[in-house]
């Protein structure tokens, strides 16, 4: 299995699994988060991750490498956000970083390396007379 693909199943994985913590066990998901937990914000959360691992899950399987890439890389705001936000609402700089500098690392890694990646070379059959 290539590396890309298993880090875009990590990826996935990533998404069902914060997801449904903040769904499940929002108090502790919170506290891993960094961030107060104001009304509705554990549903907001949970759902956000959960639609982010469906998109990324729908393209791998759809064997979508490329448009998976784009979305990756789209999706990178979403550490990146989250990192802001922790920042910026008196969280722990270590979780800031720790936890979502280093989640918006690997997304980028893995959006670079999917659009890095080229499609093998088919044989084009010559034409018949």
């Amino acid at each position: 299995m290539r590396l890309t693909t298993i880090m875009a199943w990590l990826v996935v994985l990533a998404g069902f699994v914060f997801g449904l913590n903040f769904l499940l066990n929002g108090p502790g998901a919170a506290a891993g988060f960094g961030v107060a937990d104001p009304s509705g914000y554990y549903v907001v959360k949970g759902v956000r991750d959960l639609a982010y691992g469906l998109t990324a899950l729908i393209l791998l399987l759809l064997k979508q490498r490329r448009a998976l890439g784009w979305v990756v890389l789209a999706d990178a705001i979403i550490p990146i956000g989250d990192c802001l936000a922790v920042l910026t609402s008196g969280g722990p700089l270590s979780i800031a970083l720790s936890v979502h500098g280093s989640a918006a690392v690997l997304v980028l890694l893995t959006a670079g390396l999917l659009l890095r990646e080229t499609a093998p070379v088919r044989a084009v059959p010559a034409p018949t007379r």
